[in-house]
């Protein structure tokens, strides 16, 4: 009996609703996967993710390769029981890590050799070494080792697309954890006909489920999503779609729209920590001037912990002493909002108003700084008329 299934339980246009059921239970799709790179979600703890709802996080291989280890952390009982945390996790092959450390890496069609950014020292992952060290680590879902290639450069996409097809194959054959889920990276760039002839190879795999890469990394938003309308029809309709490193909130309705399951991102973790922090209204830039009186919550309406017990203000006054209270509070906040809106985009799948829900929200959420300042004023003026006071 297989440790793994995908139950699809609704559509709405290409928009899909389902389960990926996992030996540390079930993650609703569509859903977004905050990243703990390092076993770790920066400034929280397992138990706020639990209350903040997250049904799956991402670690990364390549730095628990170099630190702590793999084999230390499949001596202290895989990577669950190291961080403490009892949902399912993701565990990606390392290979973006890699390669986006050109000046540090040398790659040939075996592998990729490359230097530590930590102290310099020389490594080397080949698909069976990958195989070996997520293995190890013992996440619920393993990606196969890939080339991430700049997306618009076509003849080095070709190349790049034989290397990850034949890595692919080697990981399929080295992988042999039964409770562990490995899915196939589909790449390509930008081009349709790559695109379209790596998910046919992929799908002859036969791999549990399939990430999209190599997006988000150079190319415009409206080449990532023309890319993503030749890519999810490619693809098996009975098994998860996961498009990788995407996480502003504008491309994930976007990505959902035309057929993805589930994202993972480091970018509402790490603009918090940096007083970047989102609304259905676009983003606050919390070290404003402006906000040093404001007494409002940084978004009206949420439920957030942060937003529940303290101001703009507040916060403000946190960023500006450089307190790290600060960035643990701005983060609770960004994932809120997160996960939430997986929320949201579910609930609308479900009730077949997927469409008006994409609409509604584009037109919030793209609102310039200004407009939104103005709307407001507006919301306010009319309050105070309404009730007198």
């Amino acid at each position: 009996m297989s440790h793994f299934s995908f139950t699809l339980e609704a559509t709405d246009g290409q928009a899909r609703l389902g389960n990926f059921h996992t030996p540390h239970g079930p993650i609703p799709m569509p859903a977004f996967a905050p990243v703990g790179t390092l076993a770790n979600v920066k400034t929280l703890e397992p138990r706020d993710l639990h209350e903040l709802g997250a049904s799956l996080v991402l670690s990364n291989t390549y730095h628990l390769y170099l630190r702590p280890g793999h084999e230390l952390v499949e001596r202290m009982g895989g990577l669950h029981n190291f961080m403490g945390w009892d949902g399912p996790m993701l565990t990606d092959s390392g290979g973006y890590q890699v390669f986006s450390l050109a000046h540090r890496r040398a790659l040939d069609d075996d592998g990729v050799t490359f230097r530590s950014h930590i102290d310099g020292s020389t490594h080397r992952f080949t698909p069976e070494k990958v195989m070996e060290i997520e293995q190890a680590l013992g996440a619920d879902i393993a990606m196969v080792l890939d080339e991430c290639a700049e997306p618009l450069d076509r003849a080095y996409n070709e190349d790049a697309l034989i290397r990850t097809h034949r890595w692919a194959e080697r990981c399929r054959v080295a992988h042999t954890r039964p409770d562990q889920a490995l899915f196939g990276i589909v790449q390509g760039g930008i081009f349709p006909d790559l695109r379209l002839q790596s998910a046919a190879f992929l799908k002859e795999l036969d791999f549990p489920g399939y990430a999209v890469g190599g997006l988000a990394v150079g190319e415009t938003k409206e080449q990532m999503y023309a890319t993503l309308d030749e890519t999810c029809p490619a693809l098996p309709t009975d098994k998860p779609r996961y498009l990788m490193g995407v996480g502003a909130p504008e491309d994930i309705v976007e990505a959902v729209w035309r057929g993805i399951d589930f994202f993972d991102c480091v970018l509402p973790t790490r603009i918090a920590r940096n007083g970047a922090l989102l609304t259905r209204d676009g983003r606050l830039n919390i070290r404003n001037e402006r906000f040093s009186e404001d007494r409002l919550p940084v978004e009206e309406g949420c439920t957030c912990y942060t937003c529940r017990t303290f101001s703009r203000a507040y916060l403000r006054h946190l960023f500006k002493a450089k307190e790290i209270t600060g960035l643990r509070l701005a983060t609770i906040h960004n994932l809120h909002f997160m996960l939430r809106l997986m929320d949201d985009i579910r609930s609308a799948i479900r009730t077949g108003t997927f469409a008006d829900f994409r609409t509604d929200f584009h037109a919030r959420h793209t609102m310039t700084d200004q407009a939104v300042r103005h709307a407001q004023r507006q919301k306010r003026a009319a309050s105070t008329k309404h009730f007198g006071s």
